[in-house]
């Protein structure tokens, strides 16, 4: 059964129709990825705090669940009940972390479904334990975006002080992944990219002073151990750790002094292990590098991505680092860089060949420079729903009738956060607000 939809949303939903009063389909379109997350993927623990499943998977991603309530910040802003939700949210992915700062999804109640044959140190609670930067940043994003948004402080709490040095106890760690972490992942009679080699370890890696992942933000394993994209996420985040920590726990120095040190660190690494001059581009970023010289030069789908560093707020849109990598990104040097007769984006190894991502489409529309891009950007996304008014996982980029998941409820939320753009509607505080 599906949830009444609040009347607040109408506001941003009339906003889209009187921008583009022509087109019908994106105003079906738009306003059925807008209420997607509300309408079908909120649940409610035990506890009675909001649950989000990602759609088909009856698990809470710590990332996605960020995602796809993100644009609900804007409704948030007028809508108490809203913002209040989104607090209890935060509330639930800060218990999640406390529990297990290793795990990326999470049962509703201790049930034990899920991955539980995985060799880690699974719980009842825990779908899938997958250790990924990202799965720690985005819960302290939307913190803080909440709090930006609406002025709601209810979810600083002594709880989420202590998820706060937990989530940098475990960065700390993984800066010395092979000598120090405790994280092992091994998954039986899978492909090579759901398991992690070397007895669970993954590949070895020299200090840098990034921070070590085991998976991209699609779940994929790393090839190399520094995931750029996350740890410049990561240095954004420990931004915000800052100003959060001055507000609300200024007699916590600890906080403020690791969360300081390791932002210098990672940036350090960023900039040091990740950049290289391109013969064509210019300096160029890479997407994964282990420490001992070796560099994968690509970028995936899923956010955090390369190509999404301005909309995380790491640089400007104009940085020239920046645009030398778009430029590369978004070109046949990045294998996952496909050119169809309908669409043409980046998709990801997640997905099969020829599969463009709606996500990196609304992405690289959210970062574009010029409204012609935009415009182009937004016409493929209306072409490629595959006449469902929906956005999907990977479409072909010659045939968006054929695609992975019916609909997917992350990128129904980044297009509705791109279009709302193209509204100049954003989210407080977040970096393209600016």
């Amino acid at each position: 059964m599906t949830k009444k939809v609040p009347a607040s949303f109408n506001k941003w939903i009339d906003k889209v129709k009187n921008t583009f009063p022509e087109n019908e389909k994106l105003h079906r379109m738009f306003e059925k990825c807008f209420i997607n997350t509300y309408t079908t993927t909120l649940q409610e623990t035990e506890e009675g705090l909001p649950f989000v499943i990602t759609g088909d998977i009856p698990a809470m991603w710590l990332r996605d669940s960020t995602s796809q309530i993100r644009p609900y910040l804007i409704v948030a802003e007028e809508d108490e009940e809203m913002a209040t939700l989104i607090e209890n949210l935060v509330k639930l992915q800060t218990k999640c972390i406390l529990h297990d700062p290793y795990a990326n999804a999470f049962n509703k109640s201790a049930n034990g479904e899920g991955f539980q044959q995985d060799k880690t140190a699974m719980t009842d609670l825990v779908w899938e334990r997958k250790y990924e930067i990202d799965s720690l940043c985005y819960p302290v994003q939307l913190a803080y975006l909440l709090w930006k948004s609406t002025n709601h402080t209810g979810h600083f709490t002594e709880e989420f002080n202590q998820a706060l040095h937990k989530i940098i106890e475990v960065f700390k760690t993984e800066q010395n992944h092979t000598e120090k972490s405790p994280y092992r992942f091994e998954r039986e009679n899978v492909r090579q990219s759901d398991t992690l080699n070397n007895n669970g370890k993954g590949t070895d890696v020299s200090y840098t002073g990034m921070s070590w992942s085991g998976f991209r933000p699609s779940d994929d394993a790393c090839m190399y151990g520094y995931l750029v994209p996350s740890n410049m996420f990561l240095v954004v985040v420990m931004d915000y750790v800052k100003e959060i920590a001055l507000a609300f726990y200024p007699a916590d120095q600890e906080l403020l002094q690791a969360s300081a040190k390791l932002r210098e660190e990672v940036a350090a690494g960023i900039e040091t292990y990740a950049k290289q001059p391109h013969p064509y581009y210019g300096d160029v970023y890479a997407y994964e590098v282990d420490g001992t010289g070796r560099k994968l030069f690509m970028d995936d789908a899923n956010v955090p991505s390369l190509l999404a560093a301005p909309y995380l707020g790491f640089c400007e849109k104009n940085d020239a680092s920046y645009q030398a990598t778009r430029k590369l990104i978004l070109s046949r040097e990045n294998p996952y860089f496909v050119e169809g007769s309908v669409l043409t984006g980046i998709g990801s190894p997640h997905t099969p060949d020829h599969y463009v991502w709606p996500i990196a489409l609304s992405i690289e529309g959210l970062t574009a420079e010029t409204e012609a891009e935009k415009q182009a950007i937004l016409e493929m996304l209306i072409a490629g729903d595959g006449e469902t008014d929906y956005m999907h996982e990977g479409v072909n980029a010659s045939n968006p009738a054929e695609f992975t998941r019916d609909w997917f409820a992350w990128s129904n939320a980044m297009f509705s956060e791109f279009v709302l753009s193209l509204c100049d509607v954003y989210v407080k505080g977040s970096p393209l607000s600016k």
